[in-house]
């Protein structure tokens, strides 16, 4: 399926529409096999109304309608089933088209990290409803009670005008409900992301709060934030409970007109000339109809509050996919090391003042280079322009054939080892598979062992890196180096936090891991940048 384009400048809700019609097809099928849950529902009041309407004549007349009853039931679980399946798969695909475009943007920095944690967890997950639940159900009402009214026509006109004519509360009371509903949903997804802010700001500050006994004060910060929460989320359930038990009213309503119409024609007791006399086939059948008209409309009100929600969350999901730089295809990893040449290169994040401007570097193909500079000079954020976590404001960077400015993915390419590698709860061999997915065992042994692990590989280690020395964990990303055959290594301050005698150790590992590679080292070292080929202070 060929992705369309999406209008940057749309409204939220709008922007919306075009993000989802890239799943268009699926959608579609999903909302029509929930419309075709009609003709079930057709078939089962037609069997019950010749189930019924043939018990006069003894028992065995009415097993025909009731098989029919019986096989429409079970057709209708089974439509029911599929349509429920379809409208998940529909659900999923949206929510990882979404999910690649927000953690795409999640770097640019345009909204805060609260926002983007928000944006990215409970905004994707609002997709689930407004896909699976809402569109389907949107659709349904919009057709299936113009069908069913249809086919009551054909057995009264008199009681599809009294269907007709009670459809009219119905739209109103959704629309009423449905803006108010609205304004809500927006002020409780402000309200999420505003508590997600604080709780991540306070984990953050967690050492300090602690040390100036703050946790009774911060503590009803945080309850605060969260009763706003639950006061807003309340709002949302009485609006939404409010607006089913006003549908709910207008449909027995509905149901009740259709049954008093239905025994007075049969009692022959109208108060007014009857436009037709109903048999007890036909009258059954009616009644057993009427609840399926409404039926659609009351899903739709009970769905509503995934569409709002959605909505609520369209506006950051919005930014962040605005936010995320066009990616062109994987190019193949080279065989040899490339060169890398900066022409007039600046690094500037929005509202900050440049970190660089006017750098200008050729590394020949193979060679090591070590950026030296104080704190906030760029050297990292140097490295970080091949990973895209940095934006290149202006100038060139070339790697082989490739510009940077074309935002090509360079993943393959390039082998990483930062200040602080990532770590899973796993195993160490685990860890360092990471690099390289379905790496043979040997492979992962022969990286740890050049990398200085002379451990067992099957050590657990948590999320947070227990088990593992500070040594170890510079050893760990450079393990993950050893493993991967890329022909382009950065290494960001590798010994950083070290002592003398640890960061001794790590420099024949470091020479090691940059043989064959075109190589740039981020440090504070003197002692590290002695390995270079070349060394440039910033």
């Amino acid at each position: 399926m060929t992705a369309q384009p999406i209008d940057a400048d749309a409204a939220p809700a709008q922007w919306l529409k075009m993000a989802l019609s890239r799943r268009k097809r699926i959608m579609t099928l999903a909302s029509g096999l929930v419309i075709a849950d009609a003709v079930p529902a057709v078939g089962l009041a037609a069997g019950l109304g010749l189930a019924v309407g043939a018990l006069p004549q003894g028992f065995s007349h009415a097993l025909p309608g009731a098989a029919l009853a019986l096989a429409s039931l079970l057709a209708r679980g089974a439509v029911t089933q599929v349509a429920t399946v379809t409208a998940a798969r529909a659900a999923r695909a949206v929510k990882g088209d979404l999910r690649r475009q927000t953690l795409n943007g999640a770097f640019s920095g345009r909204l805060s990290d609260a926002e983007t944690m928000t944006a990215t967890v409970e905004g994707v997950e609002a997709m689930d409803g407004h896909v699976s639940r809402f569109l389907p159900a949107r659709m349904a009402a919009a057709v299936t009670p113009l069908l069913l009214i249809a086919v009551a026509a054909v057995v009264s006109p008199f009681t599809a005008g009294i269907l007709i004519f009670t459809l009219a509360p119905f739209v109103i009371g959704m629309a009423l409900t449905g803006m108010a509903a609205g304004a809500e949903s927006r002020r409780q997804f402000q309200a999420l992301e505003r508590l997600s802010g604080l709780f991540l700001d306070r984990i953050r500050a967690l050492p300090a709060i602690l040390a100036f006994q703050a946790e009774t004060q911060q503590t009803a910060v945080i309850a605060r934030a969260s009763n706003d929460l639950a006061r807003r989320t309340g709002k949302v359930l009485k609006i939404a409970f409010l607006s089913s038990a006003i549908l709910e009213f207008f449909s027995a309503i509905a149901v009740a007109l259709v049954a008093v119409y239905c025994g007075f024609n049969l009692l022959k007791l109208l108060p007014f000339p009857a436009p037709e006399q109903l048999s007890l086939t036909r009258a059954f059948f009616l009644l057993a109809l009427a609840p399926e008209v409404y039926a659609p409309m009351r899903r739709l009100a009970a769905a509503y509050h995934d569409r709002q929600a959605a909505e609520a969350a369209a506006s950051s999901l919005k930014t962040l996919a605005e936010s995320a730089a066009p990616v062109a295809a994987r190019p193949p990893a080279p065989a040899k090391a490339p060169a890398i040449v900066f022409r007039d290169v600046t690094i500037a994040y929005e509202a900050c003042a440049p970190v660089l401007t006017g750098f200008d570097l050729t590394i020949a193909p193979g060679a090591t280079v070590a950026l030296l500079g104080a704190s906030g000079s760029g050297k990292s954020s140097l490295l970080h322009l091949f990973l895209g976590l940095s934006p290149l404001s202006g100038g060139e960077v070339e790697v082989g054939d490739m510009r940077l400015s074309d935002h090509p993915d360079l993943t393959a390419w390039i082998a990483w080892a930062g200040q602080a590698p990532v770590v899973v709860p796993g195993t160490l061999a685990d860890n360092i598979g990471l690099a390289w997915r379905g790496a043979p065992p040997e492979r992962v042994a022969e990286a740890a062992a050049r990398a200085g692990f002379t451990g067992e590989l099957d050590r657990i280690i948590d999320e947070r890196g227990g088990g593992l020395s500070g040594g170890e964990r510079r050893r760990l990303g450079l393990a993950r180096a050893f493993l991967k055959p890329a022909p382009i290594l950065l290494l960001d301050e590798p010994t950083a936090n070290l002592d003398a005698a640890s960061e001794a150790a790590l420099l024949p590992v470091i020479r090691a891991a940059a043989e064959g590679r075109t190589t740039l080292i981020a440090t504070h070292s003197q002692v590290v940048a002695e390995l270079a080929d070349v060394v440039v202070r910033l």
